[in-house]
């Protein structure tokens, strides 16, 4: 399966108003953000959890990446409410589920395959700091190694953001919005922009909290084992 597969050019999802499809685990749907493979798969989605429902045991071969949006995703390792973002770097392994139900947005086999960099961090428990190269934004960093850098932006109302993708960007709306390209972004709406591109944004009326990844699409993705 492909899905926004050319990374060359720019795509945009609006999650929230299309349908969520079952995964093969009862209880957990998803919607598909981008994709390349089937069931073992490069993918971008976002993932809702039934109260009670979980995933058999599993390792991570490709890592896993995500962030709770809403309610309580639980493992063996802890449980992790919303604003916790989390990477399980390749040949890690848990056994998920959510006694309460859960939403997150995750992103599956986009590690170098040698990290073994485990991150568990509660953003509600962390503060912003203001880019005083960019007014009227705040930035939380939540990762950076030489393939990518993570954070979470806050955006004042009505703020003027530039978007420089280089080697390449993606973007999450978390609560908020803004425009960008004349279409509007609403929780849950993800952008992502190619290698080489800018583009600019303006936050919304009550400001934008965003996640985002750059300089992680310097090199053309792959499948898994290729």
């Amino acid at each position: 399966m492909e899905l926004n597969a050319n990374f060359d050019e720019r795509a945009a999802v609006h999650a929230a108003q299309i349908p969520w499809k079952p995964s093969p685990m009862a209880g957990v749907d998803r919607r598909m953000l981008d994709r390349i493979g089937d069931e073992v798969a490069r993918a971008t989605s976002i993932v809702r959890y039934a109260p009670g429902s979980h995933f058999s045991a599993h390792v991570h071969t490709g890592g896993e990446e995500f962030m709770v949006l809403d309610g309580v995703f639980q493992d063996e390792h802890g449980d992790y409410p919303a604003g916790s973002y989390i990477r399980n770097p390749p040949q890690s392994s848990h056994t998920p589920g959510s006694e309460a139900g859960c939403t997150i947005f995750v992103k599956l086999w986009q590690f170098d395959l040698d990290d073994r960099t485990g991150v568990r961090l509660d953003t509600t428990a962390l503060a912003l700091d203001a880019d005083l190269a960019r007014p009227g934004v705040e930035v939380m960093p939540l990762f950076k190694n030489d393939r990518e850098e993570v954070t979470l932006e806050r955006w004042a109302a009505g703020a003027a953001v530039e978007l420089h993708a280089e080697q390449g960007m993606e973007v999450l709306v978390l609560k908020g919005g803004f425009s960008e390209a004349g279409e509007e972004f609403a929780p849950q709406s993800w952008l992502r922009l190619p290698a080489g591109s800018r583009s600019s944004a303006a936050a919304g009326p009550s400001g934008a909290r965003v996640w985002i990844k750059r300089n992680h699409l310097a090199e053309p993705p792959k499948p898994p084992g290729s």
